[in-house]
């Protein structure tokens, strides 16, 4: 089960919102081992693209380093999907590689009228998918 701040949650669908109709993409860090996401990290969609995304190189080394240098681990990795459901593609899948994260997608089909909104989470082990629940709270 994902647990995430309300302040957290509505970042992250603030930022799929402004980067519509492109994918927005970012990463929750926390402390190693906590499974407990902090500190909010919006990154560049490098392809700019509404069917795709993939972290900017130089950004996403950048942030790794800062982890590595603060005990801190990817407890989030989200993107958002902006005309179909909140799952995770084959792409999706194949840019697993954070066995501790949790994926969360938002789907913003809803701000082209094409579905409903979704924040949806998942975890994704070797390219197996398991949706798990989300609990929103005030704080931790």
């Amino acid at each position: 089960m994902l647990t995430i701040t309300q302040d957290l949650y509505e970042r992250i669908v603030a930022h799929a919102r402004e980067d519509h109709p492109d994918e927005a993409c970012g990463m929750i860090a926390g402390p190693e081992g906590s499974d407990r996401p902090q500190r909010f990290v919006r990154m560049l969609n490098a392809e700019r693209s509404p069917t795709f995304y993939k972290f900017d190189d130089a950004e996403h080394k950048k942030l790794h380093d800062e982890m590595w240098d603060n005990d801190e681990e990817a407890v989030v990795v989200y993107h958002s999907h902006t005309a179909t459901e909140a799952y995770p593609s084959r792409t999706d899948i194949s840019y697993a590689h954070e066995p501790q994260a949790h994926y969360v997608i938002v789907s913003t089909a809803d701000t082209d009228g094409f579905g409903d909104f979704q924040f949806r989470s998942y975890r994704i082990l070797e390219g197996v998918v398991t949706e798990e629940e989300v609990t929103v709270v005030e704080t931790y």
